[in-house]
């Protein structure tokens, strides 16, 4: 009996071997699936994450696509806006041109009548009013200042001159007294009257418009014309002045 077993377990070794070498195989060709599931399950993976990638790159072309044509349809609108402006523009152009046509000769006429009237009218302050006369002179021929600009200053320089009207005004200047240079002090009652008186306050006059000279005053009127100084500088309440004035049609012309 135990012969035969030992020749049984003889037989039975090759087979056991065998099955193992068959086990092992099976277990190795598992792990080989097992590792190949696994790199298929990781490029599926990445496929995954590539189709969402491109998924979301395809999205946000859409959303791209979107806001492009809103932004141009935007941008339509404001390009046909600034066409109707630029042609209403050039529109007030030409209507500028226009007007700057017919603009210019006025302000020329007007700045003619206003330096007859400084000639005709009571000589004070010719320098300061004969300057801005030039100065306008000046600001005509300038092509750079608008046309706007140039009747704003001439307009500006009407209302200097028909503020001396309504202001009473104290200043001193020289002047020819007596054949010799003195210096006086001037008065001038709106555009009405002007008058002058040394500083020793002995000497005093006024400019007679219709002969275009200066006249002599009497001495009676020495104290009535430093009143009228100090009130013209505000150093004296206001006061009635018993002062010679035009003729009636002077003074009618005056104003």
């Amino acid at each position: 009996m135990r012969l035969v077993r030992i020749i049984l377990m003889a037989g039975l070794l090759p087979g056991l071997a065998l099955a193992q070498s068959a086990g092992e195989q099976a277990l190795a060709e598992g792990e080989a699936l097992m590792t190949e599931a696994q790199r298929s399950q990781q490029r599926i993976d990445q496929l995954d994450d590539a189709t969402r990638d491109a998924l979301n790159r395809y999205r946000n072309a859409i959303q791209q696509k979107d806001q492009l044509a809103d932004y141009n349809k935007q941008l339509a609108g404001m390009v046909e806006s600034q066409r109707r402006e630029l042609e209403e523009l050039q529109a007030q152009l030409a209507t500028i041109e226009e007007t700057q046509a017919e603009v210019m000769p006025l302000l020329q006429r007007m700045l003619a009548s206003l330096e007859q009237f400084i000639e005709l009218d009571v000589p004070f302050l010719l320098d300061e009013r004969t300057d801005r006369l030039e100065q306008l002179k000046a600001l005509m021929i300038r092509p750079e200042v608008t046309v706007a600009e140039k009747y704003r200053r001439v307009l500006e320089a009407y209302q200097i001159e028909s503020d001396y009207g309504r202001t009473l005004e104290a200043w001193r200047g020289s002047l020819d007294v007596d054949g010799s240079e003195r210096v006086v002090e001037f008065l001038r009652l709106g555009r009405l009257m002007l008058f002058y008186q040394t500083l020793d306050g002995h000497t005093q006059g006024y400019w007679d418009n219709a002969s275009r000279q200066w006249q002599p005053l009497p001495a009676s009127y020495n104290r009535t014309l430093q009143q009228g100084l100090n009130i013209a500088r505000q150093q004296q309440t206001p006061a009635l002045l018993r002062l010679p004035l035009p003729p009636v049609s002077e003074q009618g012309a005056a104003q």
